[in-house]
């Protein structure tokens, strides 16, 4: 009788185990997917950055020229 009672304590155990393991697995899997989607809508939704553009002036140096949004900026 003690065998079969330590035999169902036992698959009972691991049932319980297996399935805490199942849940917290789930969980990662929901929250990992939730970061996903979060991270794509902040990386379509932030404004792209203007690159400068280099331009060379008549005495060699190298000036930045770029349009923020607000206006042309120019630096020497």
């Amino acid at each position: 009788m003690n065998a079969i009672r330590t035999a169902i304590f036992t698959v009972t155990g691991l049932a319980i185990a297996a399935l805490a393991a199942m849940f917290t697995a789930s969980l990662l899997v929901a929250l990992a997917g939730i970061g996903t989607v979060l991270l794509a809508a902040r990386a379509i939704s932030m404004k792209m950055q203007p690159e400068p553009v280099r331009v060379k002036a008549n005495n060699g140096n190298i000036r930045r020229v770029w349009n923020d949004g607000r206006g042309t900026i120019v630096d020497m």
